[in-house]
């Protein structure tokens, strides 16, 4: 078998649905034999009904609580078994709020069994008006710490200071080495995986995708951002449903990836980097309490989750 996809899920029915369809669809026009997978996560909206009466050929694993993203996926991967003859060559994971443009899947497969270096490549990613998405990154620094809280100038938001590779190498079309791509649409070989192991269930939700990038560029391979993959993505629908208890969840996976492979003394300025960060934006907020912007629960339940940030 060439592929995998797995997709993990949670509350996103129409979207799913979406998706899905052009996943088989992008399966047919690639013409790679391939197997779809959807781990559902205690979903509450009916996605594992609908999963089952309008795609049963795809494989479906309706959990009952919400596993997160790590663990879900990880699920998955032990349904594929890796170790067997039959086993994909790749495995695809594939956010549920995505939609496969063309011959995507064909596209990264192909650009990967030309270079045998890399481990992992990640899609051309775009907004739903087809604007393009920052698809990939370097691995994060102080620097990137400081401008999502002090976002000085707003073209060094888009500069290598904030991770982000040049727009030019995505319009030159041609696969360009990356630290990590966005976990929405990376490709991983299987001797990759098997290699280096899953994702790390330490992490619930944000960063996983860094952490097994990471691991795979320390065991040698090379990952890349194959720019003539095209797949929309429509962003956070999930996470936007509980958006301070996931702005905990993000800092939280932050900050054990910086214990897992920074230096402790990073760690340390990390720490009180983030801290000044949480009291500027915090009085950013209260500011915005004033104006009316926001109401009183509205800003309580941003203070509570800064406080816990602050703790970690």
């Amino acid at each position: 078998m060439d592929l995998a996809i797995i997709i993990v899920s949670y509350n996103t029915r129409e979207l799913l649905a979406e998706c899905l369809e052009s996943v088989l669809a992008g399966v047919a026009r690639s013409g790679l034999s391939a197997e779809v997978r959807v781990v559902d996560n205690g979903s509450a909206d009916g996605s594992a009904d609908m999963v089952r009466s309008r795609f049963p050929k795809v494989r479906l694993v309706a959990h009952d609580a919400n596993l997160g993203f790590a663990a879900g996926n990880n699920l998955a991967l032990q349904m594929v078994d890796l170790g067997r003859e039959s086993s994909p060559r790749f495995v695809l994971f594939l956010n549920p709020d995505t939609r496969v443009v063309g011959d995507a899947f064909g596209v990264m497969v192909r650009t990967l069994d030309a270079m045998l270096a890399a481990g992992a490549a990640g899609a051309r990613l775009v907004h739903g008006d087809g604007t393009l998405q920052q698809s990939a990154f370097r691995f994060p620094g102080l620097t990137q710490i400081l401008l999502e809280f002090f976002p000085l100038h707003h073209r060094l938001l888009d500069s290598r200071l904030n991770g982000r590779y040049p727009l030019q190498l995505y319009a030159a079309g041609r696969p360009f080495a990356v630290d990590h791509p966005l976990g929405a649409a990376l490709m991983v070989r299987a001797d990759t995986l098997a290699q280096v192991g899953g994702f790390d269930e330490q992490f619930f939700m944000y960063c996983e995708e860094v952490d097994l990038c990471r691991r795979i560029r320390a065991s040698g391979w090379q990952i890349l951002c194959v720019p003539q993959a095209e797949i929309v993505h429509w962003v956070a629908q999930s996470t936007r449903q509980s958006r301070d208890r996931m702005f905990v969840a993000l800092w939280r996976s932050r900050t054990l990836m910086f214990h897992k492979h920074e230096s402790r003394a990073f760690c340390w300025a990390a720490r009180r980097l983030v801290r000044l960060g949480l009291w500027a934006q915090a009085r950013r907020d209260r500011a915005s309490h004033r104006r009316g912007e926001i109401d009183d629960t509205q800003l309580e339940s941003r203070l509570a989750a800064y406080r816990e940030v602050a703790a970690l």
